[in-house]
């Protein structure tokens, strides 16, 4: 599902796509309004199914993480840290499948 909240220290909108466990699979930046977190909903519905838009990074402590980019190479959505390469994968591979059908929130 997708989560959408607001931060009280800078009053702007984020979401964070949550499996069925709970677990966040993906992070967005901050929207000014409500709408543009929506609409960066649409964005991942829209663009996660295709492989070529994940940007797969190492961080400088070794750890794997990922980025969604749109069709325009904006991040739309950030992972978080993995230990392993394979887990990284493992939540590209659950952003694919669950992305499309995830309710709003």
């Amino acid at each position: 599902m997708f989560e959408i909240f607001q931060s009280e220290k800078n009053h702007k909108f984020y979401f964070n796509l949550k499996a069925k466990n709970g677990q966040i699979i993906l992070s967005s930046q901050a929207y000014a309004d409500i709408h543009g977190a929506k609409n960066g909903i649409n964005s991942v519905k829209n663009n996660c199914e295709d492989d070529e838009l994940y940007e797969r990074k190492t961080a400088a402590n070794g750890k794997f993480h990922f980025n969604l980019k749109a069709a325009n190479g904006m991040v739309i959505g950030s992972s978080q840290m993995y230990a392993s390469e394979a887990g990284m994968e493992n939540g590209i591979s659950s952003v694919k499948k669950h992305a499309i059908d995830a309710e709003i929130k």
